[in-house]
């Protein structure tokens, strides 16, 4: 290989005796040996795969043949098979193994990767290459799927700043570093502000209306900080939802909520100031690149197109959400005043006083339903669906490499012929290494690789669910099995993908289109056929009741308001930091006075506020685009009323799913796909139905 001669071929040889990345991975299936990495593998494994890439562009802008789709775009599709094995591990790590070790070495490592990725996206010639490719496109006999591939290149590399001038170029690469560092500046402090913070309960009264398993694991946190005999709650999901919605003492309540919509506001962990340069800097980049605005730049690439597209969608939904989030704050305060409270609704009372209303009005209480989904029984059902719809059966790998020895691979087959399709893993439970939130990705993805093999991928979902506690095992809230389906959604675009080249498969589509797969996904995880199968109590092994299913349906439009306002509200916030020249900004005062703009109310904040919106300010991945979730949604609630018209397990419409949706991924356009599945154009009021807001 071209890559080894640049490197010494001694050097090469004897860095890949000792380096996993620098050579074929030989586990079934090719799952990486995660036992074999070590920290510091990652450094040399990412200069040899740049050196590899580096040789491998040459070899295309050397070629002196008319550039066509074999020489010029299908080697895109493979520049570099080490940085390929190499960036799959360390993107994974860099959020849920995320050790101080690991994290000065990421220091270094994200740079590099940055400036590789530069040199390609870049480069005047290999554009120039596959613009003459684009001109042709009509006339060189490709397949339509090809044909997409190239637009794809053309319009990415146009979009990343190729078509620039050298001066501008310069320039754009200079903001993408800087952008890069304070992405990894904002990780950082959200990540040091989320462990640093706790509260410590001292009177074991405070703790009335706790369910036992998350007394219990307050109590080992508490051991874990020397603090025997004491409770301690963090900000991490499982500790810090629990406290909202079901504890009695309304001063808990109020300093975890406190603490959570102030973090990374203050100190060292301020992410307010990185915040500013973020918005700026973005604002200069727009400008580099031809558009008035970063939320019109960002936009223009997707289904919705223009940001006032997006934002017209938002405040369709976004005011008969706040007029029913206004009907429920008033049976909130209903309630309190009955109870003799005497004091107005505020923000820590929302999930508190939600739970109160929903268990009066339905006869329902997150205490009373969570025995009925310990993750395995949440698990089972999930994979039963799975099973029903889509023909797959998910097989237990446990001799697999994994990362963490609570991390479970799974064999991904065709439950007819036993066919590999994929391999899946999970993991589900917090540590101080791993960032928030839940979210799906792959360490490879499906197509065609540079020998000439398609592969299946390798897809997993990450999670941050509550622990067992000592006998009692990990139980979920009704949000948290939704959450669970909600990345097996996700998993399920990745695993089923069919399409031949790997930049048009699984998730590889329109940001808008993205979330369909998962948010539909949800529907199921409530749906009474699938709560007999699965909702089983950890301890008697009693399947849920019919009177319990029918309570779930009933109050499964309770709380939408509240729920609808936080997530178009947080959408909207986001496309007002994407219209802004980042000038004299202060974000709390931004934040303030767009909530009074938009009429935000007063009980309800942003569903991340700022500081913590991770979405837009971790990384470029949702930024002026946290509103294609609703956008998602819009096609997600027209595609289940499909579904519960011919039947949720109805096979012809899961094979028309299946094929149009999860195996095609961007082989054709959004719009077309949906439309040959539904038999229409999205409709709009479908949301506004499944919400019970019409």
């Amino acid at each position: 290989m071209a890559a080894t001669a640049m490197l010494g071929a001694g050097t090469i040889t004897a860095m890949a005796d000792q380096n996993p990345f620098l050579q074929p991975y030989t586990a079934q299936y090719e799952i990486p040996p995660f036992e074999e990495i070590k920290t510091s593998d990652f450094i040399p494994a990412i200069k040899a795969g740049i050196a590899e890439q580096e040789a491998n562009l040459e070899n295309i802008l050397r070629n002196r043949a008319m550039p066509d789709f074999d020489n010029t775009i299908l080697p895109l599709e493979n520049l570099s098979p080490i940085l390929d094995r190499v960036a799959g591990v360390f993107y994974h790590y860099d959020s849920c193994m995320k050790t101080p070790e690991f994290a000065e070495m990421a220091d270094e490592a994200i740079p590099l990767l940055n400036d590789a990725s530069n040199k390609v996206n870049l480069n005047p010639q290999l554009f120039d290459r596959i613009k003459s490719v684009y001109d042709m496109r009509d006339k060189m006999g490709l397949t339509p799927v090809q044909k997409r591939l190239v637009e794809k290149y053309y319009r990415q590399f146009a979009e990343q700043g190729a078509a620039l001038s050298p001066e501008k170029k310069e320039q754009l690469v200079k903001i993408n570093d800087e952008l890069s560092k304070l992405f990894i500046q904002f990780n950082k402090n959200l990540l040091k502000a989320t462990n640093e913070f706790f509260v410590t309960v001292y009177d074991k009264a405070d703790l009335a209306g706790l369910p036992a398993n998350v007394v219990e694991q307050a109590a080992v946190e508490a051991r874990k900080r020397g603090l025997d005999g004491l409770w301690v709650f963090t900000l991490h999901a499982p500790s810090r939802l629990p406290v909202l919605e079901s504890a009695d003492s309304r001063g808990l309540r109020e300093a975890i909520y406190k603490g959570y919509i102030s973090l990374a506001s203050f100190g060292d962990n301020s992410n307010y100031p990185v915040i500013e340069k973020i918005v700026k800097l973005r604002a200069e980049k727009a400008k580099l690149m031809g558009f008035d605005n970063f939320a019109q730049m960002q936009t223009a690439k997707v289904m919705a197109k223009t940001p006032e597209a997006a934002e017209q969608l938002l405040m369709q939904v976004f005011e008969p959400a706040v007029n029913r989030a206004k009907e429920e704050v008033a049976d909130m305060q209903a309630y309190v005043d009955a109870q003799g409270g005497g004091f107005k609704i505020a923000p820590w009372d929302y999930y508190y006083y939600a739970g109160k209303v929903k268990a009066q009005k339905f006869g329902l209480s997150d205490a009373e339903i969570q025995p009925y989904f310990s993750l395995d029984a949440v698990k089972k059902g999930l994979f039963h669906c799975a099973e029903k719809l889509y023909g797959i059966k998910l097989v237990e790998m446990p001799d697999a490499p994994r990362y963490m020895d609570e991390v479970t691979v799974y064999d991904v087959q065709d439950a007819k012929t036993g066919e590999h399709i994929s391999v899946f893993m999970t993991d589900y439970f917090p540590r101080e290494t791993k960032v928030q939130g839940a979210w799906m990705e792959q360490m490879q993805s499906a197509g065609l690789y540079g020998d000439g093999k398609m592969k299946r991928p390798i897809v997993y979902n990450v999670c941050n669910f509550s622990r067992p506690a000592g006998d009692v095992p990990a139980l979920l809230t009704i949000d948290e099995v939704q959450t669970m389906f909600h990345e097996f959604g996700h998993a399920l675009q990745g695993m089923l993908a069919r399409s031949e080249y790997r930049s048009l498969a699984g998730t590889n589509v329109d940001r808008d289109a993205v979330e369909l797969p998962s948010q539909l996904n949800e529907h199921w995880a409530t749906a009474p056929e699938v709560l007999r199968y699965y909702a089983k109590h950890y301890k008697t092994g009693a399947p849920i009741s019919e009177e319990m299913i029918q309570k779930l349906q009933d109050a499964a439009k309770f709380n939408q308001g509240f729920m609808t306002t936080e997530l178009a509200g947080a959408a909207l916030l986001d496309l007002a930091w994407g219209a802004t020249d980042g000038e004299g900004i202060d974000v709390p005062g931004f934040e303030a006075a767009y909530a009074e703009k938009i009429g935000m109310p007063e009980e309800i904040t942003f569903r991340y506020r700022s500081p913590y919106f991770k979405h837009i300010f971790g990384d470029d991945g949702y930024a002026s685009g946290y509103y294609t979730y609703l956008w998602a949604q819009v096609l997600e609630a027209d595609a289940w009323e499909l579904f519960e018209k011919k039947g949720i397990f109805d096979k012809k419409t899961a094979e028309s799913y299946k094929k149009n949706i999860l195996e095609s991924g961007d082989d054709k356009d959004a719009t077309e796909l949906f439309k040959n599945f539904r038999g229409h154009m999205p409709d709009a009021k479908a949301l506004l139905r499944l919400r019970g807001f019409e």
